[in-house]
């Protein structure tokens, strides 16, 4: 049942970097944020989920992205790459750069949903909380992904989600993910298809 959605979304491509709002792609058809605390596996999910393993770059220095980032799945369906927050070694000139940036792409009709990638590791930060306020879970789908669960024992993994839907209430779906064994890509990439739906 999987085998469609990774289909449509095999032809992922890179379509614009944007470092400033005027550079943002036409507010037309629909789009899904993926955001994430940097070094919590984001750019793994999305070479994941697309089945495009070097889509989005990934580095071993964390906070790497810094500009937002469009990929285009189809016509019209884009999924768009925010930078990482937390660990990034970023200036506080370039950090508030991006509060515009994200509040024009906030405003946008065709972003419908948000990807939130966190370490299940480390749990739901005050940080993660503050992204899904900005995307508004009244007016658009949040869907959590507890990454590296691979990392996990299977009852630590349990409590992980456990805790994040106590803790995200009817904010956020929550679920298991991971990049390394494909623990949740099926359940993952049926949100998504949902979301861009």
């Amino acid at each position: 049942m999987d085998r469609p959605a990774a289909k449509s979304f095999s032809a992922a491509r890179f379509l614009i970097s944007a470092a400033a709002p005027a550079q943002l792609p036409a507010d037309l058809g629909v789009e899904v944020a993926f955001a994430g605390r940097s070094n919590s596996g984001k750019s793994s999910v999305i070479n994941t989920l697309t089945g495009r393993h070097g889509l989005a770059r990934i580095s071993k220095t964390p906070g790497r992205t810094r500009l937002i980032n469009f990929f285009e799945l189809q016509s019209g369906q884009r999924l768009v790459d925010l930078p990482g927050y937390g660990y990034a070694e970023v200036s506080n000139a370039e950090r508030a750069s991006w509060v515009p940036m994200l509040e024009a792409l906030r405003l946008r009709s065709s972003l419908r949903g948000l990807f939130l990638i966190v370490d299940s590791r480390r749990g739901v930060q005050a940080e993660d909380q503050e992204l899904i306020a900005w995307a508004d879970p009244g007016q658009r789908q949040v869907h959590l992904l507890l990454t590296k669960s691979d990392k996990l024992k299977r009852n630590d993994a349990r409590a992980a989600v456990d805790a994040a839907r106590r803790l995200l209430g009817n904010a956020a779906t929550v679920q298991l993910f991971s990049s390394q064994d494909g623990e949740g890509l099926v359940e993952a990439r049926r949100q998504l298809a949902a979301m861009l739906g």
